[in-house]
């Protein structure tokens, strides 16, 4: 099987769901569902043009990983982690096609990335997030991350999240 095109269906009863890896040719639904969900909340912020339009750069190139939610072939969802350290990744940048929502893609996706970060001996991930999102927050927390004193260089952020590996079941 190719490595690139690789897909996971372990995290999901539904056979309609697939996580692939990122490739090239994702670039315009990384950020067209992205910027869904950002501009309907949120604002753009510089480094969100930046991310989106450039992920290779800004996630791959420096050691992070892109997962892509296809559902019925259709991609519907990403989630990335950008690399901070050999012991922790940023969970950021998912983002689910609303009319897609309630599938457990978002789920899908997390779990996804989350045995990712077990597979690279990862020993954290952080996200930041805003509770305005709140099925978001919910979600991460019944994956098992905890709110941490809030840093970070996103102007939307009111909350930091943290999910420690070495503690979490597998």
């Amino acid at each position: 099987m190719d490595v690139n095109r690789e897909t996971t269906k372990a995290f999901t009863m539904n056979p309609d769901i697939a996580i692939v890896n990122y490739r090239s040719h994702h670039q315009s639904d990384f950020e067209r569902l992205n910027r869904q969900w950002i501009e309907k909340y949120f604002w753009m912020e510089p480094i969100d043009q930046e991310v989106l339009q450039n992920p290779e750069s800004h996630i791959l190139a420096t050691g992070g990983h892109i997962f892509m939610a296809e559902f019925q072939n259709q991609v519907v969802g990403t989630v990335a982690l950008k690399w901070v350290s050999n012991q922790q990744y940023e969970f950021t940048k998912m983002a689910v096609e609303e009319k897609f929502q309630g599938l457990k893609i978002g789920y899908t996706l997390a779990k996804e990335a989350i045995e990712f970060c077990r597979k690279q001996k990862v020993e954290q991930i952080i996200l930041y997030s805003n509770t305005r999102l709140a099925p978001a927050i919910k979600l991460y927390q019944k994956l098992g991350f905890y709110e941490v004193p809030l840093d970070g260089p996103y102007k939307r952020s009111n909350i930091k999240m943290q999910l420690d590996l070495n503690l979490s079941p597998a």
